[in-house]
């Protein structure tokens, strides 16, 4: 039986549960693996309040990496202290409610990552933007040659660029607090196949090459307080380096199916979610209520929810759907009416998007339920 089943069988399904025996395995690995560095707990992996309290209440980990300013006002009048938003925002509403308050304007950080940006908030902001804290975003892809192999993120790679930026941000008075650098292709790839490893190993380097001429520039011109780096996939990659001075995770603590397949590391997993049985349509299937909670990012199989029992899969043809999800395999036949199916999403907090609830399990028992960030009535994009 898994983690979660006998400890949820009262409750109505469809239901999430997080098992915190695996939760805090999960937040121990990534301690070891940061070796000494802070941890920032990236927000839209948790979702839920109570579990990110949880963590920051752990050794290892200070602040919090949120994805939109609204949540971090929100968490920072909820008693959080130190949220970078580590997305640029045009939110002009939330971003002067930051810049005219002593508490949030101390708290929080945003995301600044090109002179448009700083010219945007100088124009929009006006004279609230002096003192407003930013942190600049420098580009972590890998390029060879034309080929831009990572994300779609900052227009800023180069100590020159980046000079650039922050002394337009230090001439209209923005407080220059920080650097980030996510390597989206190291930390948020599987070791899928040769390829994927060997770009890896050529990423790493090159990185930590031009992170450090960035840094050395900018610290020329003004003080840092942070340098952040990595995420669940990478931070151990990070670690050693001398200039960075905290890492960023979020996503081990739940481990979801996309972390299944990273060489030098085996998180447990920490969150499922159980569908009822509503449909025996033919032999050797069974049809679950709802599931269809496809992951973002690139399209495919890697995205879609997989099922807990071995053997048990979706049905190619229909896969997880919005109000129902066919199985087939190994056991399938034997399910009845009113069973229920455990799956497994493919990331992690955004899966939280489709539940108010969290209910959270330890050795086979229900310890609480908490609600998530859409159970407190909060969507944040």
């Amino acid at each position: 039986m898994n983690p979660w089943e006998s400890a949820t069988a009262a409750l109505p399904a469809p239901l999430v549960a997080v098992d915190l025996e695996a939760f805090d395995a999960n937040a121990d690995d990534l301690v070891r693996r940061a070796d000494g560095l802070p941890i920032r707990v990236a927000s839209k992996s948790l979702r839920c309040r109570a579990l990110l309290d949880r963590v920051l209440a752990r050794p290892g980990f200070a602040g919090v990496m949120a994805y939109a300013v609204p949540e971090a006002i929100w968490l920072v009048t909820a008693g959080v202290r130190d949220v970078f938003v580590a997305y640029p925002s045009v939110d002009v509403e939330a971003l002067r409610a930051v810049a005219t308050d002593d508490l949030l304007s101390r708290e929080v950080t945003i995301t600044i990552d090109s002179v448009e940006h700083v010219r945007w908030l100088r124009d929009t902001l006006g004279a609230a933007a002096r003192g407003l804290g930013v942190a600049l975003d420098v580009d972590a892809s890998l390029r060879v040659g034309p080929v831009h192999l990572g994300v779609r993120r900052s227009p800023t790679r180069t100590p020159a660029q980046a000079l650039a930026v922050v002394r337009a941000a230090l001439g209209v008075g923005l407080d220059v607090r920080g650097v980030m650098t996510y390597d989206a292709q190291v930390a948020g790839l599987p070791d899928a196949g040769p390829h994927l490893r060997a770009l890896k190993r050529r990423s790493v380097p090159e990185v930590a090459d031009r992170r450090r001429a960035v840094v050395e520039a900018l610290r020329a011109e003004t003080d840092l307080r942070f340098v952040n780096a990595g995420g669940t996939g990478s931070l151990h990659r990070f670690a050693g380096d001398p200039v960075v001075t905290e890492l960023a995770a979020g996503s081990g603590l739940y481990a979801p199916t996309l972390f299944d397949a990273y060489d030098d590391f085996s998180p447990r997993p920490a969150m499922a979610f159980a569908l009822p049985v509503v449909r025996r349509p033919a032999p050797g299937f069974a049809t679950a209520f709802g599931g269809g909670y496809v992951a973002s990012g690139e399209p495919g199989w890697a995205r879609v929810p997989s099922p807990v029992r071995r053997g048990l899969k979706l049905v190619r043809t229909e896969a997880a759907g919005e109000v129902q999800t066919p199985l087939h395999g190994d056991g399938a036949g034997d399910l009845a009416i009113g069973d229920r199916v455990w799956l497994r999403g493919a990331k992690a907090g955004e899966l939280l998007e489709r539940f108010d609830t969290v209910h959270l399990v330890s050795a086979g028992q229900l310890v609480d339920s908490v609600p998530s960030y859409r159970g407190e009535g909060k969507n944040f994009g």
